[in-house]
C-alpha cells in the first residue's frame, strides 16, 4: 500500500500525473519522429492519410542514405580520431538552430546538449491536427523544402528556418527530431520550459499551457517572423536514447529561443543559466559570422570562459581572441575569406593568415559554410 502511495504522489507508474507535474508531449513527439522523420514501426493514426506520409517518407529514405554516405560515416569518423576522451559532456551550440544533428556527430558522448537560436521550439500538437490529405501534404512538402539543407548540407539557412515559424509542422522541433532520427536515436520525453530569475529551469505544466494558448511567442530578431503558437512552446526538452536499447543512457537537448547579440544576453537569464553549466564543449557553425561581431562580446566571452574544447567553421572565435584567452586553433580545409559580404574585414584576414601559417589538412565533407571560394574548411579551438 505505501509504494502505491508513494507512487501516486509522485505520479509515477499509474497512469496519473499531479496538476503541477511538468507537461509531457511524448506522444506528439513519436508522431513526429513516425510521419516526419519517418523512424520507427508504429502504425499510422487512421486518420492521416497515409499514402501521403508514404511518399513523403520515400523522399526522406533517399536523403537519410545521402546523409549516410556524404555527412554521418566521414564526419564520425574524423571526429573520433581528433576529438579528447575526457571531454566535458555538457555541450553549448549557439546559432545552433535545428542542428541537433551535427551536435550528435561532433560530440557522441554528449549528455546535455543545448542549442540557441532566434528560433522558437513550436508547437507539438499542430501535426495531429493535420486530418485533411491537402493540408497534410502541403505542411509535409514545407518541411521537406525547408529542411532540405539538413540532411545535405548539415545546415539550414535562417530563410528555411524562418518559413516554419508557423504552421502545422513547427521547424525547430520537426528539425532536431529528423537529426536525432538520422543519428540512430528515439525520443523518450518532450516539454517545454521558461527559466527562473536566477536561470533555473521552470518546466510548464499542462494548466499554465493551455492558459497561455492565445498568448503567441514574438519574433526574437528584427528580421524574423512572429509565431502563430504559445510562446509556452518557446524552449523545448528533448529527452532520447539509442533505438531499441532501454537501458542505453538518455540524452538531453534543450533548444532556446534566444537572441545572443549583447543588448538582450547581457544580464539575462539565459546567460546565468549558461554560466551556471561549468566547463563546457562547444561548437558553432553556419553562424553568419556574429562572433566576429562587436556586437556578439558576451556570448563571445562565455564561450572562452568556460569552454575547453570547440568545433566551428571559420564563424568560430576569432584568432586575436582566441590567442589573448589562452586558445590554440588548428585549421582543416582551406579558407580564402569569408564568403558572406559586409562581415568584420579585419577578423578574415586573420581568419585567411591563420590558415596560411598551417599546413594542410584534409577534410572529407563539409562542416558549416564554404569559404570565398566554395571549399570546405573547419578548426578546432583548444585550450
Amino acid at each position: 500500500m505505501r509504494a502505491f502511495v508513494i507512487a501516486a504522489v509522485l505520479g509515477l507508474g499509474t497512469g496519473w500525473a499531479a496538476a503541477d507535474a511538468p507537461a509531457d508531449y511524448i506522444a506528439d513527439a513519436k508522431l513526429f519522429y513516425r510521419v516526419v522523420a519517418c523512424k520507427g514501426s508504429d502504425p499510422l493514426p487512421a486518420d492521416l492519410d497515409a499514402p501521403t506520409i508514404e511518399k513523403h517518407c520515400a523522399e526522406m529514405a533517399k536523403r537519410y542514405e545521402k546523409y549516410q554516405t556524404n555527412y554521418l560515416t566521414p564526419a564520425s569518423t574524423f571526429f573520433a580520431q581528433l576529438r579528447p576522451s575526457n571531454l566535458p559532456t555538457t555541450v553549448v551550440y549557439p546559432f545552433g538552430g535545428g542542428d541537433l544533428s551535427s551536435a550528435l556527430v561532433t560530440y557522441p558522448d554528449a549528455r546535455e546538449i543545448t542549442t540557441l537560436s532566434l528560433e522558437h521550439a513550436g508547437d507539438p500538437s499542430r501535426l495531429a491536427k493535420l486530418t485533411k490529405k491537402k493540408q497534410l501534404s502541403s505542411a509535409l512538402s514545407a518541411y521537406r523544402d525547408a529542411s532540405k539543407g539538413l540532411l545535405s548540407l548539415n545546415d539550414s539557412t535562417s530563410e528555411n528556418m524562418k518559413l516554419l515559424e508557423r504552421g502545422g509542422i513547427p521547424g525547430q522541433l520537426s528539425f532536431h527530431l529528423t537529426g536525432m532520427a538520422a543519428n540512430g536515436y528515439e525520443p523518450v520525453a518532450l516539454k517545454f520550459f521558461h527559466f527562473a530569475e536566477d536561470g533555473a529551469l521552470v518546466y510548464f505544466t499542462q494548466a499554465e499551457i493551455d492558459a497561455a494558448a492565445k498568448k503567441y511567442a514574438k519574433k526574437k530578431g528584427g528580421s524574423w517572423v512572429d509565431t502563430d503558437w504559445s510562446e509556452a512552446f518557446s524552449n523545448m526538452e528533448l529527452s532520447f536514447r539509442k533505438v531499441g536499447d532501454p537501458k542505453a543512457p538518455v540524452i538531453i537537448h534543450r533548444h532556446v529561443a534566444a537572441n545572443l547579440d549583447d543588448k538582450h544576453f547581457d544580464g539575462s537569464v539565459i546567460q546565468k543559466h549558461l554560466a551556471a553549466k561549468g566547463p563546457i564543449a562547444a561548437m558553432t557553425k553556419a553562424a553568419s559570422f556574429l562572433l566576429w561581431s562587436g556586437s556578439f562580446a558576451k556570448i563571445r566571452e562565455f564561450l572562452t570562459t568556460n569552454m575547453v574544447w570547440m568545433a566551428s567553421d571559420a564563424t568560430g572565435i576569432p584568432p586575436k581572441v582566441a590567442k589573448k584567452t589562452g586558445f590554440t586553433q588548428i585549421t582543416y580545409g582551406k579558407f580564402a575569406g569569408p564568403f558572406l559580404p559586409n562581415v568584420n574585414a579585419s577578423v578574415g584576414e586573420d581568419m585567411v593568415e591563420l590558415w596560411k601559417k598551417q599546413p594542410y589538412r584534409k577534410l572529407p565533407f563539409r562542416y558549416g559554410y564554404p569559404d570565398a571560394e566554395k571549399r570546405v574548411h573547419l578548426m578546432i579551438t583548444k585550450k
